[in-house]
């Protein structure tokens, strides 16, 4: 006879492996690639000293002279809090029940509720991936707000059944009644978002929209690290240059030519070698018409974990979802690590159980959740292409 603790046991032997691989290594190419690490992680920081320059004892001389000056290796001391990472299933008690002696039917409602939790999960995570870790979607474009629905300046992130916070631009805090409301559609052409319920009648330009409690609270993406101000892991960039990934900018027609170029000058300016490219689908695209146009192969990789990419001299060129149109980023991967204090993990209470019930309701949640930030070496060994089209 199922039970809670059928489904206690099922949560932790059966589900538990196969989410945490697929949320390591299924989300995108790119986060499969990057290494997972608790190396370096201090508490609830990563503190990490990363070499950067040369040595700086060597040097020749004349047979009689002063042997050259020691001057060992120059450190950069990282510091970065680990971002709380959470995924929340809910199973009500009537479910439960209802479900009591047919284990087929318990098995297709924990499967339902695992595979809308991974889909909901990879989405989210290949989304921080290429953000700053504000956690910022979008900003309200000001008089254009009709009831429970609002416009905004770009609504490339949203997708239906997101649970946002819309914030006050001159408060930062959100808006009463907004800080959990569910997206039931998303119109992609006038650029707006519908709630479920009408929570507000109005807001003002600037107003921005973020996934709920997730405000400064998600990992630090490319987008944090392609920044050419501010700070990153609590370096000053204007202090630190090798803190910034050079940027190309206005590229127009992207050719075989420019990539390697941008590829040769990794290789100049910090002896780093590019071994993955990520992109727009419309670069990806324009890509291929270049080839095509110069009667140039086009060829294909097979890489770990089923994904399958192109290849441009051996390197994967893969398309995300993501990626800004008219941008391509050329990474080593070996410079990015996700350093975490562990795996992901059930929520445990005291009694070590994952299933909770919710006070004062007949339903029961359990949560995954994994403690982690991103972190790029050598962020000086990275390139972004951006303004590319299809035009010369």
């Amino acid at each position: 006879m199922v039970s809670l603790e059928t489904a206690e046991n099922a949560l932790k032997t059966v589900y538990l492996g196969v989410v945490a691989n697929q949320l390591n290594v299924g989300v995108n190419p790119l986060l499969a690639k990057i290494e997972q690490t608790t190396a370096d992680v201090w508490g609830s920081q990563i503190v990490k000293m990363v070499p950067y320059g040369l040595n700086g004892g060597v040097g020749a001389g004349a047979e009689n002279a002063a042997l050259p000056k020691s001057a060992g290796n120059q450190y950069g001391k990282f510091t970065l809090d680990l971002k709380n990472l959470y995924g929340t299933i809910e199973i009500t008690d009537k479910a439960i029940r209802a479900s009591m002696h047919d284990e087929a039917a318990f098995v297709n409602l924990l499967n339902a509720e695992m595979d809308g939790l991974l889909k909901a999960s990879k989405h989210n995570l290949g989304r921080m991936l290429y953000g700053d870790g504000s956690g910022v979607l979008a900003h309200v474009v000001a008089g254009t707000y009709s009831g429970d629905t609002i416009t905004l300046d770009d609504v490339h992130d949203f997708t239906e059944g997101m649970c946002v916070s819309v914030y006050n631009a001159s408060s930062g805090n959100f808006y009463s009644g907004m800080g959990n409301a569910r997206i039931i559609n998303v119109d992609r052409v006038n650029k707006t978002i519908t709630f479920e319920k009408n929570m507000r009648p109005t807001y003002s330009e600037g107003d921005y929209v973020c996934m709920q409690s997730s405000h400064n609270n998600e990992i630090t993406g490319l987008k944090a690290i392609f920044a050419q101000s501010g700070t990153l892991y609590g370096l000053d960039k204007d202090k630190y240059s090798w803190l910034k990934p050079q940027v190309i900018s206005d590229v127009g027609m992207i050719t075989q030519g420019k990539m390697q170029s941008a590829m040769d000058s990794v290789e100049e300016r910090c002896g780093g070698a590019v071994d993955m490219i990520v992109c727009s689908y419309d670069v990806r695209r324009h890509y291929i018409d270049h080839c095509s146009m110069y009667r140039t192969n086009i060829d294909y990789l097979n890489l770990d974990n089923g994904y399958k990419a192109l290849s441009y001299n051996g390197v994967p060129v893969v398309a995300d979802k993501f990626v800004r149109d008219g941008v391509m980023y050329m990474l080593n991967t070996a410079d990015f690590k996700l350093h975490q204090l562990c795996d992901w993990r059930w929520i445990e209470g005291d009694s070590g159980k994952v299933l909770h019930q919710v006070a004062g309701w007949s339903r029961y949640t359990a949560t995954l959740v994994k403690y982690a930030d991103l972190i790029c070496d050598r962020p000086a060994g990275q390139v972004m292409l951006t303004g590319i089209t299809s035009g010369s």
